[in-house]
């Protein structure tokens, strides 16, 4: 899995360390909902049943593979 280094520094937070790389894959193959950004990075959402079926949101850089944000979304909405 590609990673910015942003995304490397933020992992390493208490709250950001327990999301594992094979949940951030299962968002980026088969996200509920997508959004580009207007700087063209791609935001996508998708359930994490192992996690009380949180929204783990997992923002891409514009090639739609290289990890910048990963993060449980409160304010996701279906």
């Amino acid at each position: 899995m590609k990673t910015t280094q942003y995304f490397q520094y933020t992992r390493q937070r208490p709250d950001r360390a327990m999301i594992l790389d094979e949940w951030i894959e299962r968002v980026l193959k088969n996200p509920l909902r997508e959004e580009t950004q207007t700087d063209g990075r791609i935001r996508r959402w998708a359930r994490i049943p192992e996690m009380e079926n949180r929204a783990l949101r997992v923002v891409s850089l514009e090639d739609g593979e290289t990890v910048h944000n990963a993060f449980f979304d409160r304010n996701f909405k279906e």
